[in-house]
């Protein structure tokens, strides 16, 4: 699996928006490894992309006619909670 790191997450984020990261990097990126692990997902910088940017994953089924599934809301829901766990530590 292609683990997150805080660097990456903070580089990937200034590349793709202009706005200021407003979140716990550290925190976001450890939610992102996790939720990307128990979901045996190979990349956890798509929990990212999902979450910021709803951007679709497809083997994971999170998209249907762009709206997003409930699979998709469940996974965007866990890495909340992943975030907020590893935040408040």
């Amino acid at each position: 699996m292609k683990k997150l790191t805080t660097k990456k997450l903070i580089q990937y984020m200034k590349d793709r928006t202009d706005e200021p990261l407003r979140h716990d990097a550290e925190s976001l990126a450890e939610a992102c490894n996790t939720v990307a692990a128990e979901l045996n997902h190979d990349n956890a910088l798509d929990m990212l992309k999902l979450l910021c940017f709803n951007d679709r994953i497809p083997s994971l089924h999170t998209h249907s006619y762009s709206f997003n599934t409930a699979t998709g809301r469940e996974i965007i829901y866990k890495i909340q909670k992943e975030y907020y766990e590893y935040k408040d530590c």
